[in-house]
Formats: C-alpha cells, sequence, structure tokens
C-alpha cells in the first residue's frame, strides 16, 4: 500500500510502501489524529518505522498497493 503523509514546515512529503492494508493504515491515522496517541506509527515493506507527530500532520494520502515493476522503461 503506498502512502503519502504531508508534514507541516517541511518541503517534501514523506513516502512509503506499507504491507500495512488501506483500513489498518486508516485507523492509525484515526487515532493520532482523535489524540488516542501522540505519533502517527507506520511500518514500510522493509520493516523500517515512520514516526510523525500528530500536531504535525497536514494530510495522510492511502494510495493502492504498487504493482510490481518489469523492465528498465517500465512505467
Amino acid at each position: 500500500m503506498e502512502v503519502k503523509i504531508g508534514v507541516q514546515h517541511a518541503p517534501r512529503e514523506i513516502a512509503l510502501e506499507s504491507g500495512q492494508s488501506a483500513e489498518e493504515v486508516e485507523r492509525a491515522v484515526n487515532d493520532a489524529l482523535s489524540g488516542k496517541t501522540q505519533l502517527l506509527s507506520l511500518t514500510d515493506d522493509k520493516g523500517r518505522k515512520v514516526l510523525v507527530p500528530t500536531d504535525r500532520i497536514a494530510y495522510v494520502e492511502i494510495g493502492e498497493p504498487a504493482k510490481p515493476r518489469v523492465g528498465f522503461g517500465a512505467i
């Protein structure tokens, strides 16, 4: 699942490929924004954890699962 997180006062967004489902990511975002946690915590496909303070989240974009690319010029 492709996830993009916009962070306030940061020039670039955080983009990651997560093994979590769209529902799991949405639940984590809802918990963070409702005040249940102070950090949005997501794990990418390589096992790295991304932590974003909830008061700095500008937006979260949840995309479709990435399709595997084949070849040098695959779009």
